[in-house]
């Protein structure tokens, strides 16, 4: 053998690896901790649990539902938490430590500012909370020998009203941390639709914003996501295997809206374990994303809710490889496929990929030539 290229990595090496994450939800990310100091902080009484594994534990299960909106209650607890200055800057600095952590290098992370006021914050107050809690994150992470660049998606709720309104925010910030926008909630009677307003602002403004469409919603969600309202990526779009056929001979034929969403090269923002939680997908080794993959999509992996999933990128990364055995080519693959989906300037999407993830991806694939030194030399030892 003479690469790593047939080699299935490490556990350690997936999460040596540097990882791009375009799609985390700040208020399903929070440390079981983090939780349960802020509610006792704030006399927030209704938790399940009092202890962190149990109450990781009860997240986990009240979230493998297969139901999109039971999946989506657990933020009630989340969001009661996170309605203080101080609460939301402690989670986003956690937010960002644990990313670099787990080798993330760069991040985009949403959250609904709608959803912290009840404290009697504004919009803006909760927005730059957020901002400044990513920054005291990235610091801590570099005194810690890990890099990570983190940027803030807002996201509007789409059983709401206030899509415009979140998305002027989102503009009014966009050089100061925020890179983009989004709409999220469950899709069922909530259309993309509702907030053509919101998109045709972002537009007309040279802005940048993805959609959660086609994950427990089907085609029709996804088209309307791309033609009605423009979007530069898709939150899941899981659903979107729903145009394509594969015969008995595994000859393949997609349909026209798959063809489109391949051919003009639109990110998808797979999040493995999450579409198992919600009835997206079976398994993983069933999971679109493998299919997907081998028709050059561009796929990307992501973690949607760590808390609620009880995942992380590695982890998603491992699975992944056990499903699908891929590589750390194949790894390499999803990882500047999501750098190039970015909410980033171009040039610095670039330099992310030629300076940091290509070389690190290098370093590891290195790596079994030293093993093999090392082996060699070791045997050399025992037979003198």
């Amino acid at each position: 053998m003479t690469s790593q290229s047939l080699i299935l990595p490490t556990a350690d090496q997936i999460r040596r690896a540097p990882k791009v994450l375009l799609h985390d939800h700040l208020d399903g990310g929070l440390r079981p901790g983090t939780v349960i100091d802020l509610a006792r902080q704030q006399g927030y009484e209704a938790l399940p649990e009092t202890e962190p594994d149990k109450l990781a534990l009860w997240f986990r299960e009240a979230a493998d539902s297969g139901s999109l909106e039971r999946y989506l209650e657990t933020f009630a607890h989340t969001c009661a938490v996170m309605q203080t200055r101080e609460a939301l800057f402690r989670v986003a600095a956690e937010c960002a430590e644990d990313l670099a952590e787990d080798g993330v290098v760069y991040a985009e992370v949403r959250y609904a500012p709608e959803q912290h006021l009840e404290g009697g914050l504004t919009l803006e107050e909760v927005v730059a909370a957020v901002n400044e809690g990513f920054r005291e994150g990235e610091r801590r992470a570099r005194a810690s020998g890990h890099r990570i660049r983190v940027g803030a998606l807002l996201t509007a709720m789409r059983h709401a009203a206030r899509a415009l309104e979140i998305a002027e925010l989102a503009n009014a910030h966009r050089d100061v941390g925020v890179v983009g926008f989004d709409i999220a909630g469950a899709e069922a009677g909530f259309p993309p639709t509702r907030h053509l307003d919101a998109f045709e602002y972002l537009k007309r403004e040279n802005n940048h914003f993805t959609i959660h469409a086609g994950e427990a919603f089907g085609l029709p969600s996804i088209w309307q996501a791309l033609q009605w309202c423009g979007a530069d990526r898709l939150g899941h779009g899981v659903r979107i295997i729903d145009d394509i056929q594969v015969a008995d001979d595994g000859t393949v034929t997609l349909g026209r809206l798959a063809a489109y969403v391949r051919d003009k090269r639109i990110p998808l923002e797979m999040c493995p374990t999450s579409n198992l939680q919600t009835g997206a997908a079976s398994s993983y080794a069933e999971h679109p994303i493998g299919l997907l993959r081998r028709l050059h999509f561009r796929t990307t992996v992501n973690t949607d809710n760590r808390l609620m999933s009880g995942t992380s990128m590695s982890r998603e990364f491992e699975l992944l490889t056990e499903a699908f055995s891929y590589t750390l080519d194949d790894m390499q693959w999803f990882t500047v496929n999501a750098m190039k989906s970015a909410f980033i300037p171009f040039d610095e999407r670039l330099a992310m990929i030629n300076d940091v993830i290509k070389p690190g991806y290098a370093e590891l694939k290195s790596e079994w030539l030293f093993r093999q030194t090392s082996v060699t030399s070791d045997s050399s030892s025992e037979s003198r």
